[in-house]
């Protein structure tokens, strides 16, 4: 068997009127895309109009990609860094006291390699109280990062992240157990 990428058919999904999704297309490439508009109170505001819950305290860098709004809940005090991409498919929970580092990237979708016509495949992403995600790491659909877990800077989770455990590497191996000194 060979992959037919003309039999491709994602016709089930439905991530929301496409009036909705293209309006979303150009706030989300002016006002989070780029580096010309800094303003946290303003994107927060962007987001909840668009259908994001978003608590208090959410600090939203430049060059930030968020594919759905919709699809997003963010609790408080959260820190997203500059380039993050939330390619939200499916639901994003980020808990409060969350830090996702510099080109951060959390992915809900992917496709089944498996099979001929090479199906869209669609999870939630629930990274809880106090994760740390460091630059370039990778966040898989499906994964649950548990209340202060740190996954390493470049490293992969596609999975589970233990609560108060370091991740590192790809796939994502537990290092050690993280300590928080008050």
């Amino acid at each position: 068997m060979k992959t037919d990428f003309s039999a491709y058919n994602n016709d089930w999904y439905k991530p929301g009127n496409a009036v909705k999704r293209m309006l979303w297309y150009y706030v989300n490439a002016v006002f989070f895309k780029s580096s010309l508009f800094p303003v946290y109170g303003l994107k927060v505001f962007l987001l909840r109009l668009f259908g994001a819950r978003v608590g208090k305290g959410v600090l939203i860098k430049p060059n930030v990609n968020i594919k759905y709004p919709w699809f997003l809940h963010i609790s408080d005090h959260v820190w997203i860094g500059e380039e993050v991409w939330i390619d939200n498919l499916a639901t994003v929970t980020i808990g409060s006291h969350v830090c996702i580092s510099q080109g951060a990237f959390l992915l809900c979708g992917n496709h089944d390699f498996t099979k001929t016509t090479f199906d869209l495949m669609v999870a939630p992403i629930i990274i809880e109280e106090g994760v740390w995600l460091g630059a370039k790491s990778i966040v898989c659909g499906g994964s649950v990062c548990k209340s202060h877990a740190v996954l390493a800077a470049g490293s992969l989770c596609n999975g589970a992240l233990e609560a108060y455990c370091v991740y590192q590497g790809n796939p994502a191996q537990r290092l050690k157990d993280r300590t928080i000194i008050g």
